[in-house]
């Protein structure tokens, strides 16, 4: 099922991919009152004893202590939900990002509190999961006066706070051997055809700002003679989400579900006139999991960039082209790498001023309400 249109999506890509971070723009924009008066967490090496008044606006992240946790093992965080100030009525949670993917996600929250202040101090038992990744990560505990449960991690409010402490998770997954977390370590592929079969799950983190789910970066080089390439995740077990970057990181195109594999995603694209283009599989959502990846050359050869219901003319052309047969209603113009560079709707005569467009080859996609035709023609 479509969740969101193209345009919206392109919209919230943008021209290239950004990385994400820990939201750290929020917090109380006032010191005084509500408060996370202090904390303790004994690790298995190592413990945070910290504590909060007088208060602070923002975010604070907390770094002159950090507990070592093991994966699969049991702590306890003991902290004092209080006031620097007044007592006054709120909540409070505390979040561990156990799959380090640098954003505090609903099933990471290891306890919650209300009440109003004096009230005994929290003791919060939990887990960390077997699974969990070795390295650095955080925890946050963020007290919200008159504030409900749940809690927004990223809230920006006027009076509580806001602390992250540094937690650092051994015995767990080791991910050096991860590669393809980002455009700048990706999984290369360097034939066709290729297929892998991996999983999105563990050691891979959120690097774009479409959705929230961790991506897994390939770089294909384009072999000699391959005019297209056609990329499928088709049998994968979750809803995936599928983009095409040229090298430089501008998005070529993307596709969310498949007319083929329903919640799957497919793309073909041409590769004339370029030799590498990265892949990035991601998740609907915040959705991850094992994924198929197949990739091979596509149908779109340059030769076969037109049709015979529909011819464009002249062409070559300086000013302008006309399209003959079809009563197409909008065109779209892209340069052979997929990039778009002029669309609109039709006049009466099926006319397109290509004037301003510079010399070269081009893609010029015509449509109707009940479907588009793909022509290519050149300007001079």
């Amino acid at each position: 099922m479509k969740k969101l249109l193209l345009s919206t999506l392109y919209i919230a890509i943008g021209a290239t991919f950004s990385y994400g971070q820990y939201c750290e723009s929020g917090g109380p924009s006032q010191t005084i009152d509500s408060n996370l008066e202090w904390l303790t967490l004994n690790g298995a090496t190592g413990s945070i004893n910290y504590t909060g008044c007088p208060g602070v606006t923002g975010v604070v992240h907390y770094t002159s202590q950090m507990a070592y946790l093991n994966a699969g093992s049991s702590y306890t965080v003991n902290l004092q939900f209080g006031t620097c100030g007044g007592n006054y009525s709120g909540v409070g949670a505390v979040w561990i990002d156990f799959n380090q993917d640098q954003s505090f996600d609903a099933s990471e929250v290891i306890g919650t509190w209300q009440g109003l202040p004096p009230t005994a101090a929290s003791v919060f038992n939990f887990n960390v999961p077997a699974g969990s990744t070795n390295g650095q990560t955080r925890m946050r505990v963020m007290q919200y006066e008159g504030g409900s449960l749940p809690l927004n991690p990223c809230a920006s409010f006027v009076w509580g706070s806001v602390t992250d402490f540094d937690i650092y998770i051994q015995n767990g997954v080791d991910c050096s051997s991860y590669i393809g977390d980002n455009m700048n370590d990706p999984r290369e592929v360097t034939s066709l055809p290729f297929t892998e079969n991996y999983s999105s799950a563990f050691c891979y983190t959120n690097q774009n700002t479409v959705y929230p789910s961790p991506d897994v970066f390939y770089l294909v080089h384009i072999p000699a003679g391959v005019s297209s390439i056609k990329a499928s995740l088709c049998g994968s077990t979750f809803d995936t989400f599928l983009t095409a970057l040229n090298p430089d990181g501008t998005v070529i195109t993307i596709n969310d579900d498949s007319p083929t594999c329903g919640t799957q995603s497919e793309i073909e694209i041409s590769t004339i006139g370029i030799d590498s283009v990265f892949l990035v599989v991601e998740g609907w959502g915040t959705a991850s999991g094992d994924y198929t990846l197949s990739i091979n050359e596509g149908t779109l050869g340059f030769d076969d960039i037109q049709t015979i219901d529909a011819k464009v003319f002249p062409n070559p052309a300086t000013n302008v082209i006309s399209i003959e047969s079809g009563e197409y209603t909008h065109y779209k113009i892209s340069d052979l790498k997929g990039s778009a560079i002029l669309e609109g709707d039709f006049n009466d005569n099926i006319t397109v001023d290509i004037s301003e467009l510079s010399n070269g080859t081009y893609i010029i996609n015509v449509s109707t309400e009940n479907g588009s035709e793909i022509l290519k023609f050149v300007k001079r």
